[in-house]
């Protein structure tokens, strides 16, 4: 009797924020990056994907990705596909040791993925999403590969995803060897260790960007005269450095160096021919809030970062809440997103000497905001994206 069981296993996993950007690449096909970078996860409490893999001998046709209720075409995607392949590999070794397993190297997979923040908006989607992509298969598959064998894995996909394969403060090593195989990700420091950073998002547009993170890391590799010095010079000193702020808790150099990279990252951006754009007024002003809390501080309590999008990602210590997102509080008390484990607890401080355009714009241009900290890596869960009949169903 044939086996028409639908095997299925779901996992959710983190968004991260990279604190030393990741740009460029050295090699396309393996997605092999410039420089090394570093990011802290961000707790599932408030951002995540959850994805079921599932398979079956009753399947027909080829694999499928539904994401958020659409089906994406996978078949003409070489990243998905890359990974797949390898993770179909892994599985085929796994059941020739062990003749008696069922045969799921073979059966077509149907794989469901839903995102509870918005996709290709700047906010690490794709990490998230490549990461639960290849977490759940090795879960479905079970297969015996640690976080950072599999990390090899989920680059292949999304650069970043690596780097959402684990939890607290992560650092993607470049490698230097050309099939990638010292191309890792690893945990530098555990939630645990740092258990109260936190992270104020202010969603500043949740359409799409402009330029798409590979197009904009390509036209920039061959065009900024600025990029060589930032991947050979500057990232190396500055991952050292972030990596003893991190160990030793040191929030202000954390900060300056966070703040000083991201302002990296857009400079060699802007320098690329033609110029990418990825920050406006809205995240200029978000950067002069910044700023001026700092000072008002008298050293630094709050860094912001951003990635290939004009949505802000601000960093501070539980014990500054008030006096960082707070004030943020009390300027867009009207958007939503003040719910929740972390963002019920801030409370609106005063304007916090910001000036009156900064105010204006910021009021006026953030959508909805995120209250999240660090968290942990990818979770395993019996809620499934696919029943039992191996249909999808709305998370």
């Amino acid at each position: 009797m044939a086996d028409n069981t639908v095997y299925r296993a779901s996992t959710t996993a983190p968004v991260n924020i990279a604190v030393i950007k990741y740009w460029g690449k050295r090699d396309t096909a393996l997605n092999l990056p410039t420089n090394s970078s570093l990011s802290v996860t961000l707790s599932q409490k408030s951002l995540k994907t959850h994805t079921t893999a599932s398979c079956s001998s009753s399947y027909t046709g080829p694999d499928t990705l539904v994401l958020n209720g659409e089906l994406e075409d996978i078949q003409s995607s070489k990243r998905t596909q890359a990974c797949l392949q390898v993770l179909k590999r892994f599985r085929r070794d796994v059941e020739k040791k062990d003749s008696s397993l069922p045969k799921l190297s073979d059966m077509p997979l149907r794989l469901v993925s839903a995102n509870n923040f918005p996709t290709a908006a700047g906010l690490a989607s794709s990490a998230a999403g490549f990461a639960a992509l290849v977490r759940a298969i090795a879960n479905l598959y079970e297969l015996p590969h640690s976080p950072t064998e599999l990390s090899k894995v989920a680059r292949q996909g999304s650069g970043s995803a690596c780097r959402s394969l684990m939890g607290g403060y992560v650092a993607w090593r470049a490698g230097s060897a050309k099939d990638g195989s010292d191309s890792i990700a690893e945990e530098v420091a555990s939630v645990s260790h740092w258990p109260d950073m936190r992270a104020l998002i202010l969603v500043v547009s949740a359409d799409k960007k402009g330029t798409p993170s590979t197009a904009g890391m390509q036209t920039t590799v061959e065009t900024s005269t600025l990029f060589p010095t930032r991947a050979n010079e500057i990232v190396p000193k500055r991952m050292a450095a972030i990596e003893e702020a991190i160990q030793a808790k040191d929030f202000p150099t954390f900060a300056n160096i966070t703040m000083m990279d991201s302002n990296s990252f857009h400079a060699v951006c802007l320098d690329s021919w033609p110029p990418i754009h990825y920050l406006n007024d809205v995240s200029r002003a978000a950067m002069n809030a910044v700023e001026t809390i700092n000072r008002r501080a008298g050293e630094p309590i709050a860094a912001y970062t951003f990635d290939a999008g004009p949505n802000a990602v601000i960093y501070y210590q539980e014990k500054d809440e008030t006096s960082v997102a707070g004030v943020f509080r009390y300027v867009l008390q009207a958007v939503g997103g003040w719910d929740g484990e972390y963002g019920a607890q801030i409370r609106p401080n005063e304007r916090g000497g910001l000036e009156s355009k900064t105010f204006m714009t910021l009021k006026a241009g953030v959508s909805r905001v995120i209250c999240t900290g660090v968290g942990g890596g990818p979770e395993q869960t019996d809620q499934h994206l696919v029943d039992v009949g191996g249909r999808p169903v709305t998370a």
